[in-house]
C-alpha cells in the first residue's frame, strides 16, 4: 500500500518486521492514509511539495526540518504575499509529514510559532472573504442559463441545490443518485463524509421545496433530461450539449458561479463556490432564522461560525451611532 503521493510515508510499523503481521502493518498505512478527505490530502501534498522544494533550493532538509528551516520558509512566503491563513495551511502539512515519519514536530517550536505571530502583525491575519450569493443575486445568476440546454438545467440544478443545502462544494460534486431521498416537502440529501464527519457516519441535509425558483424542480428536471438513474448527479458536459459520465469537480462550482456573476453584470472575482453555502446563510439570517435551525442545514458545529453571518447582517439594526450625526 502506497501512500498518497508526494507526502512522506508513515514511519515503518513494528508490525511489518514480524512475517505474519505485514499485511496488518500495510491496512495500517492505509487507514491512516484514509484518515484525511480526499481534498484535505491533495492540499497538504501541494503544500508538503512546496516546502521540499523551497528546501531544496536552500539545500535544507524537509525532513527532518528545523525549527530554524520553517521559520526561514514562513519568512520567505510572507516576503511574497502569503496570507497567514496560508501559512497556517502550510504548517499543517509540514506537521503531518514529520508526525507520519515519527520526526519532531518542528512547527511547534517557539521560533516558528513567534514568526508566524509577527507576520499576523506586520501582515495582518484577516481572511479575504468572497461575496455570498444571496437568495436576489442567486435568482439573477440562475437568470442567465439556458434552460432549453442541458448544460443549462444542470447548472440551474447545481445553483438552487447548491444554496438551498448550503453545501461545501466538494460535498455538492460528490453527491450521486442513491443519495438523494425524494420525500413531498422536498429531498433529503445524504452526505456520506463531510469535513465536520470525518469518521463517516454520514448526515442529512434536509432541502425543502420553493417557488419559481424550486431547487427540487430543477433537480429533477436535470436527472431527467439527462437520462441520470444513478451514480454522479453533476457531471462533466462535451461540446454538444453532451452529458459524460464523469462527474465534476469541485474547482467546476467556482466556474459556474463566476460565470453566472459575470453574466449578470456582476464582478466575477467576488464570488466563488462557497458564495452558494454563505448566501444561504447570510440569506436566512436576514430573514432571522434560528441560529440552531442554520446549524441543522450548515452542520456547523460551532455557533460561533455561524454567528458571522448573523453579525453581518445585523450590524447596522439598532446601530450605536444612529442619529447622532
Amino acid at each position: 500500500m502506497s501512500f498518497p503521493a508526494l507526502l512522506p510515508p508513515p514511519a515503518a510499523s513494528s508490525l511489518a518486521t514480524q512475517a505474519n503481521l505485514r499485511e496488518d502493518a500495510a491496512r495500517v498505512a492505509h487507514y491512516l492514509a484514509e484518515n484525511l478527505a480526499p481534498s484535505t490530502r491533495r492540499v497538504y501534498q501541494s503544500d508538503w511539495a512546496l516546502f521540499s522544494a523551497w528546501c531544496d533550493g536552500k539545500q535544507l532538509p524537509a525532513l527532518p526540518a528545523s525549527g530554524e528551516t520553517v521559520a526561514a520558509y514562513l519568512a520567505a512566503e510572507a516576503a511574497q504575499g502569503r496570507r497567514v491563513a496560508t501559512l497556517r495551511h502550510r504548517l499543517a502539512a509540514i506537521r503531518l509529514a514529520h508526525e507520519l515519519t515519527d520526526q519532531h514536530n518542528p512547527t511547534a517550536s517557539h521560533i516558528v510559532r513567534a514568526t508566524l505571530a509577527g507576520i499576523a502583525r506586520v501582515h495582518g491575519a484577516a481572511q479575504l472573504q468572497k461575496a455570498p450569493a444571496v437568495a436576489e443575486i442567486l435568482k439573477q445568476m440562475v437568470d442567465t442559463l439556458d434552460p432549453t440546454t442541458r448544460q443549462g438545467r444542470r447548472d440551474r440544478a447545481l445553483l438552487t441545490l447548491g444554496f438551498a443545502s448550503a453545501l461545501r462544494r466538494s460535498e455538492l460534486v460528490a453527491i450521486t443518485v442513491e443519495d438523494l431521498e425524494f420525500v413531498p416537502e422536498g429531498v433529503r440529501v445524504h452526505i456520506p463524509r463531510s469535513k465536520t464527519d470525518q469518521q463517516g457516519l454520514g448526515q442529512v441535509v434536509p432541502v425543502i421545496r420553493g417557488e419559481a425558483y424550486c431547487p427540487i424542480t430543477a433537480l429533477q428536471d436535470w436527472l431527467t433530461a439527462a437520462g441520470i438513474f444513478s451514480g454522479p448527479v453533476f457531471r462533466r458536459m462535451r461540446r454538444g450539449d453532451h452529458v459524460t459520465a464523469q462527474p465534476l469537480n469541485d474547482r467546476s462550482v467556482a466556474e459556474i458561479v463566476k460565470r453566472c456573476a459575470l453574466a449578470c453584470g456582476l464582478n466575477p472575482a467576488d464570488y466563488a463556490g462557497h458564495s452558494l453555502r454563505a448566501g444561504f446563510l447570510t440569506s436566512a439570517a436576514q430573514a432571522k432564522a434560528d441560529i440552531y435551525k442554520l446549524m441543522e442545514i450548515s452542520r456547523h458545529t460551532n455557533p460561533k461560525s455561524v454567528m458571522r453571518y448573523i453579525r453581518r447582517v445585523d450590524e447596522y439594526t439598532e446601530h450605536a451611532g444612529k442619529g447622532l450625526l
